[in-house]
């Protein structure tokens, strides 16, 4: 390669244009220049060293070296190529140093593996020669115990007949001696069962053998112990020259409704092969994964011998049965006190004043939504259980609920109210639980207070008090200036007395769920007031359709407890779903129970729910299609807080309604309105009332997009109110219909482009040409319109007076004639509501 003068050049890293790239220029064997190519340019320096004076020479072949670079400064960028050149030949030593150790590293691991593989083919093959051991030596010591009774057998068999024979002394009938096998024969019997156990014909696999092969274990499929016994068994039975029939077994099979045909097999401890046959011998091709009604069953079991014992689904639910208590077992507790009473009659205030807390401050509207249970302990020591139950009439299904787990009744009546529904309401539903009934005269403090009158209403209703000679305690007090509350416990305690109130500690818990709600961060909760028993944390249950374990136990205060006794009212944490306010809970001795009891009552009440909605006659489909036809329905979906909350207004929303219009709840729940709700009421164009609950945000921006209407309410009397409008609104109006005159046709003229025309006499009223029309003949409708024209001589009018006459002209009908009669009314549509 040659420069632009001529001159040979000599790259000292590879050639091309690239930066820095440097060359040697050689003139007549002697270095001259040193040419340094850039990326711009190709400039021409003089070697370093070669001139002293230390300025840049200019060169002499044609070419001029730039002013700025010096030889310092060539020495350093020749330095810098070097010092790059030695780090590239670092970087691929370096290199070829990694990969060494990498091929190393895969050769040892190699190595280990092909050694960790050896080992375990060793391994196998010992327990391969040990297996085949093991097995031959059976197989010796069943062919030596054989051959050991033949001999036996033979003589045994021989005997006779050399006793028959010997009388007669008959040489020739003596018995020939047993031959006694050859050496040789023996070593080959030998070698062939050696050779039978060297070639698998025991069905072994062929192939290499594993471990898990070897040892009985392959497939993960290992032979139990009675298996193995079962074998050996049979093996000795062989080896004593016959079999023992195995005497079998009689079961008593519990056999319910319906059964699978591989679970009939297990109860009675067969085969399911065999029952399978049984069955298609009797005509009926089935396998073992259907099911058979209890008849056939029953055939099956009788035909294997067994003993059949019928039982029913609902024999699950034995094993909660009411245990009887014995009276040493039985210790006092606390009295569970319900307080009933109207609406705002300080039923909340009473307890709130009892317990030093204000409940009342937390509750929407000022009223009691919810049944609230809390445990109290007076002064005197003495430990109270109060049940607050609503007041509201929506809220009859849950005062009701109170009172049937409660033991005294507290009855708050307003001394300047007196008796209302809702107290009539308590009073029946404390006489229906059959428990005693203590009055509480409220607000004594106002100046319209009366309570004699309270007294005296009473009466009416056959409660007599003891200040009118009766037996029902009676105490005035004031929840607000806190008169009379000493007198109200001193009653408590005195009544709980009397009834001495005993229950086992020591025993299975049994309670009642006062009230239920859907959580967002604890899941279903339950309010369970503990009745017999004591429930502790762990304890598997039972409650409603709902099972589950208790994970938590909390009570009124907030703080979190091991267990809880009689009358303690508890929420439990743990529950699969949300119960219904008013199970019963109990607790079961397994999960499986548990589950059992719960699947049970989930399918009778289902089976119950579409047997109460399915019609069972033609009469009776025909009539609800025609009802469903005739009757207008408001459709909405209903979420509260609690569960109680939500049976509540459904039963309100039951109530709403008449023949022509209706309030259908599509569904009902507890916890926040969510996107599936939103779904469920766009489907059905429903709004979703929520109450004291919200939507989500998935929700929300659902029901926006589909123009879902979700409308909230934390008083029930909004939400009936508004639900009693909405389906007011879907009641036709009512039509009025009024009279307004009378006109009697005089004669009967033929106008052109008019037709008949009547002649009239206005006799009583006024005639409107807006309003309608009869045409009466002998008192008979034979014609009902509206007027065409009404003319007062040539002009139109809208009406004329009585004792006028006019010219009618009907609509569409001109069958008119002397001396009938025209009825003239109005209609007027008058919009209906619920009451």
């Amino acid at each position: 390669m040659s420069d632009s003068d001529g001159k040979k050049t000599l790259g000292l890293r590879g050639g091309g244009s690239r930066p820095g790239n440097v060359k040697q220029s050689f003139s007549h064997g002697r270095t001259k220049n040193v040419v340094v190519e850039t990326k711009r340019k190709r400039v021409v320096v003089p070697k370093p060293g070669g001139n002293k004076g230390g300025n840049a020479a200019p060169a002499t072949d044609g070419s001029r070296r730039p002013a700025g670079i010096t030889d310092a400064e060539m020495s350093r960028r020749l330095k810098a190529l070097q010092a790059a050149k030695a780090r590239e030949v670092e970087d691929a030593a370096n290199r070829a140093a990694e990969e060494k150790a990498r091929e190393e590293d895969r050769a040892r691991r190699r190595a280990e593996a092909e050694a960790k593989e050896r080992e375990q083919r060793e391994a196998e093959e010992k327990a391969r020669q040990k297996a085949e051991d093991e097995e031959r030596k059976k197989r010796e010591a069943a062919e030596a115990a054989k051959r050991s009774a033949e001999p036996a057998a033979k003589a045994a068999a021989a005997a006779p007949a050399a006793d028959a024979a010997a009388p007669r002394n008959n040489p020739a009938s003596k018995p020939a001696p047993a031959q006694t096998p050859r050496k040789s024969d023996r070593e080959r019997e030998e070698r062939g069962r050696s050779a039978k156990v060297r070639t698998g014909d025991d069905n072994r696999r062929s192939g290499k053998l594993t471990l898990g092969q070897a040892t009985g274990g392959a497939g993960n499929r290992h032979r139990s112990m009675a298996s193995m016994k079962r074998k050996q068994e049979r093996a000795r039975q062989k080896a004593m020259g016959g079999t023992v029939e195995r005497e079998k077994v009689l079961r008593e099979v519990q056999l319910p409704e319906a059964i699978l045909v591989s679970e009939l097999a297990n109860r009675m401890s067969e085969r399911v092969g065999a029952v399978v046959k049984s069955l298609m011998n009797m005509g009926m091709m089935v396998t073992q994964n259907q099911t058979i009604d209890a008849d056939t069953a029953e055939l099956i079991i009788e035909e294997f011998g067994h003993k059949v014992v019928r039982v029913s689904d609902s024999d699950v639910e034995d094993v909660i049965n009411e245990v009887q208590d014995k009276e040493e077992d039985l210790k006092p507790r606390p009295p569970v006190i319900t307080i009933m009473g109207h609406v705002d009659h300080g039923k909340t205030s009473i307890l709130d004043a009892i317990r030093n807390a204000r409940v009342v401050a937390g509750e929407a509207g000022g009223i009691t939504q919810h049944i609230g249970a809390y445990q109290v302990t007076t002064e005197s020591g003495a430990v109270l259980s109060f049940l607050d139950t609503p007041g509201h009439a929506a809220f009859t299904s849950m005062r009701s609920r109170g009172a049937q787990v409660t033991d005294i009744v507290v009855l708050v009546v307003a001394a300047d109210d007196a008796v209302m529904p809702q107290t009539i309401e308590a009073i029946a539903h404390a006489k229906a639980a059959g428990v005693p009934m203590i009055v509480a005269i409220n607000k004594c403090d106002k100046p319209a207070a009366d309570p004699m009158k309270v007294r005296t209403d009473l009466l009416q209703h056959e409660v007599i008090v003891e200040a009118m000679s009766g037996e029902v305690q009676d105490v005035e007090v004031s929840a607000h200036t806190g008169q009379g509350l000493d007198q109200l416990l001193e009653a408590i305690a005195l009544q709980s007395e009397i009834l001495e109130l005993k229950a086992n500690p020591d025993r299975a818990a049994q309670g009642a769920v006062i009230e239920a709600q859907l959580d967002v961060g604890r899941g279903p909760v339950a309010t369970v007031l503990v009745q017999n028993g004591t429930l502790r944390q762990g304890d598997i249950f039972v409650v409603g359709e709902q099972y589950g374990k208790v994970r938590a136990l909390i009570n009124d205060k907030g703080e979190r407890v091991e267990s809880a006794g009689p009358s303690v009212p508890v929420e439990v944490l743990g529950l699969n779903g949300t119960p219904e306010a008013g199970d019963v809970l109990n607790v079961t001795g397994t999960e499986a129970q548990a589950r059992e009891i719960a699947e049970y009552r989930a399918q009778a009440a289902k089976d119950k729910r579409a047997a109460a909605g399915a019609a069972t006659t033609l009469e009776q489909l025909m009539q609800k299609a025609k009802d469903d036809e005739t009757v207008s329905e408001l459709p909405i979906l209903v979420k509260a807080d609690v569960q109680g909350s939500a049976e509540a207004i459904v039963q309100a929303m039951e109530k709403i309604g008449n023949d022509e219009v209706r309030v259908r709840v599509l569904h009902s729940g507890v916890g926040a309105i969510t996107e599936t709700d939103i779904a469920l009421a766009e489907a059905s164009g429903a709004p979703v009332m929520g109450f004291n609950v919200r939507a989500n945000t998935s929700a929300r921006n659902t029901a926006n997009q589909k123009g879902v209407e979700i409308r909230y309410y934390s008083v029930i009397y909004d939400l009936v109110d508004d639900v009693k409008k909405a389906a007011s609104g879907l009641l036709s109006a009512e039509i009025k219909e009024t009279f307004i005159g009378y006109a009697q046709i005089k004669d009967v003229f033929k106008v052109s482009n008019v037709g008949k025309v009547a002649g009239c006499l206005v006799t009583e009223g006024v005639a409107r040409r807006s309003a309608g029309v009869r045409l009466l003949r002998d008192n008979v409708v034979i014609h009902e319109g509206t007027l065409k024209t009404l003319k007062r001589f040539k002009d139109e009018v809208a009406e004329v007076q009585s004792g006028q006459e006019c010219g009618m002209a009907f609509e569409n009908y001109e069958d008119i004639r002397a001396n009938d009669v025209i009825e003239i009314f109005e209609r007027q549509e008058v919009e209906r509501s619920l009451d």
